[in-house]
């Protein structure tokens, strides 16, 4: 069987993903190719069940070449079903074009299966890996998302415990969200005086920035780590990904999983006024 996702977003969300693709994979003896935007391929290479991947911007304003391209490629193997996370007429067009006997989507008049709107509710809110349950009970392969695990292999494992600094201390990785340039991140000054604040308490700790590199080079790096603090979306999913304890600055504990270890702390839109001490209460040094 083989089965066509379609995923608009950038890396986070395409790693959100990644437990219902799993899913189909594993549970359908599925081949899977997944559409989604270029600068975002990479996190695929997490996926072995993943044999392809086709860039696709999703953007509005799209050439009839690029359409053209990705009718080609999804007309080109023999698809049983394609699971459609984007929306949009001409995406309609294409996917009615194609010969996938079977196509989910939650709108569109291309969609053999329509979501409810109840199965569907509130999108964006809850656990995002795990609402995809919505989009896989009409082919009956249930998800359990908290319970997924990334494979990595024992070399990039190795190569990342490698790079760690010397000593026998917990690892505690720090992962700053992009914007912390923009003063829109918990404030730089906290970011570096949080490591002294622990080091009171615990001597030996032993601390790691995140060092970017490829997503399994992130991975690796993660899953190395005895606990991470993140306000950076990558890193995040990725920590829930490898079930390395966390903390996430700026998510809600709705937008989490229940699972021991993982904690959300503040709110996106006000970290400036979240204080060290209370991330170290989060972190269980308080």
């Amino acid at each position: 069987m083989r089965v066509l996702f379609l995923i608009p977003g950038g890396s986070a969300t395409q790693l959100q993903t990644i437990p219902a693709v799993a899913a189909v994979a594993d549970q359908l003896g599925a081949e899977v190719q997944v559409a989604c935007p270029a600068e975002a391929a990479a996190v695929w290479k997490l996926v072995p069940a993943v044999e392809k991947v086709l860039p696709f911007s999703f953007a509005p304003g799209l050439s009839l070449a690029e359409w053209a391209n990705l009718l080609g490629a999804v007309r080109e193997p023999d698809f049983q079903l394609s699971i459609n996370l984007a929306s949009g007429w001409p995406l309609d067009l294409l996917l009615s074009l194609t010969h996938i006997p079977t196509r989910i989507a939650r709108t569109g008049f291309s969609a053999t299966i329509r979501l409810t709107a109840e199965a569907t509710a509130s999108p964006g809110a809850g656990w995002p890996n795990q609402a995809l349950q919505a989009w896989l009970s009409p082919i009956e392969v249930p998800l359990d998302a908290a319970a997924f695990r990334l494979g990595l292999a024992q070399a990039d494992l190795a190569a990342a415990a490698a790079a760690l600094p010397s000593g026998s201390g917990p690892v505690l990785l720090l992962a700053p969200a992009a914007a912390a340039s923009t003063g829109a991140d918990w404030p730089a000054a906290h970011w570096q005086a949080l490591p002294a604040a622990i080091r009171a308490r615990l001597a030996d700790l032993r601390v790691i920035s995140a060092s970017g590199g490829s997503p399994v080079q992130q991975a690796a790096q993660v899953a190395a780590a005895d606990v991470v603090l993140s306000s950076d979306p990558v890193v995040t999913e990725l920590a829930l990904l490898t079930g390395t304890p966390l903390v996430a600055l700026g998510r809600s504990g709705d937008s989490l999983p229940l699972r021991e270890g993982v904690q959300g702390i503040g709110s996106a839109d006000s970290l400036d006024r979240l204080s060290v001490a209370a991330v170290m209460q989060a972190l269980g040094l308080a």
